[in-house]
């Protein structure tokens, strides 16, 4: 390749990058269309520089064409600017977050899983859910405009919080400022201990819900929220519903890119579990469910120590957990 020759192929690239970095943050879903089309046209563009055949320089140069062609294209498919869509009025899409936590222990006699259940009532009473629904508020952008807390008796707690996202206007002209709040949005956690006495083993499950109007998403939340519990199983359930509209009038059913809850989820929590999903993604609606992959003993038992156990109890022991995860993860009674 000549000096002359890589000139050209550096400057195509310099333009082509200009263009795809200028544009490629349009509307939701395009970004993996653009990558594709700046790889086939980053592709073109070394052959063509490379062959000297006329009719591969014809073929290349029309595929060159035809990449660049796209970028346009589907940039001028929407209004954009500064990597946002670009909206007439309030973002009116509602985000919801919904799922379900489940802890598994295993308590042998009645008194134990009497007193696991007190323990969990205390570890996750409705002060401390409280303050959990708090910093996920935080972590969202969002402020709490009201909390209803309560505990249940026998077992079990609900915390409700009245979040907002906040803008300021001027009041009439007069220098002061008050506070606006354009959105209707919530978070909600609701626990439910359970134990039966002829299965010796108690579960404790968690239901969150986080669901917001406006520019705040709940997704950002997920690996708070899942530290937060002794998570054995998790299912997960994300829907946007609605619609909002740019400058032109045009409705747009998502305002960001999506390919599955687990996107969203780090890593190190991911290689925990095992994980599938079940996505409608005309619909505009995501499932993941999450089940641990091991299982270590002494952390599913309570008020005993494995070496209590005799080997077969121990692997007995584990078996009937394993059964119980496994059958909440698939939401049906398969060992029956």
């Amino acid at each position: 390749m000549t000096a002359l020759d890589k000139n050209i192929r550096n400057k195509l690239f310099l333009i082509f990058d200009h263009t795809t970095v200028l544009k490629a943050n349009g509307q939701p879903g395009q970004k993996p269309i653009l990558d594709r089309c700046k790889l086939v046209t980053i592709l073109s563009i070394n052959a063509w520089i490379r062959s000297r055949d006329e009719m591969v320089n014809l073929l290349f140069s029309a595929i060159l064409i035809a990449g660049i062609a796209c970028v346009f294209i589907l940039y001028n498919g929407g209004t954009v600017m500064d990597g946002k869509l670009k909206l007439y009025g309030f973002n009116n899409l509602t985000k919801t977050l919904s799922f379900n936590i489940y802890d598994v222990c295993y308590a042998k006699t009645r008194r134990e899983q009497l007193d696991y259940i007190k323990y969990i009532d205390e570890q996750y009473n409705s002060e401390r859910l409280t303050n959990i629904l708090c910093q996920v508020t935080e972590m969202i952008g969002a402020k709490v405009l009201s909390i209803s807390k309560q505990d249940y008796e026998p077992q079990g707690a609900s915390v409700t919080l009245m979040i907002s996202e906040e803008f300021k206007i001027n009041n009439n002209g007069s220098g002061e400022s008050v506070v606006g709040h354009l959105d209707k949005s919530h978070v909600t956690v609701h626990t439910y201990p359970e134990y039966h006495p002829e299965t010796s083993i108690a579960t404790f499950r968690v239901d969150i819900d986080v669901s917001t109007c406006g520019e705040i998403t709940p997704l950002d939340t997920l690996d708070y929220l899942i530290q937060s519990f002794d998570s054995d199983i998790i299912t997960i359930d994300y829907r946007v519903r609605g619609f909002t509209r740019d400058l032109n009038g045009k409705k747009c059913f998502i305002d960001h890119d999506i390919t599955s809850i687990q996107d969203y989820i780090d890593e190190k929590i991911k290689r925990k579990y095992d994980a599938v999903d079940v996505n409608v993604y005309q619909s505009n609606i995501f499932h993941s469910r999450l089940l641990i992959k091991d299982i270590i003993l002494q952390n599913y038992l309570f008020k005993i120590d494995t070496y209590e156990l005799t080997p077969e109890e121990r692997l007995q022991i584990t078996q009937n957990l394993r059964k119980e995860m496994i059958e909440i993860y698939s939401g049906r009674n398969i060992y029956d």
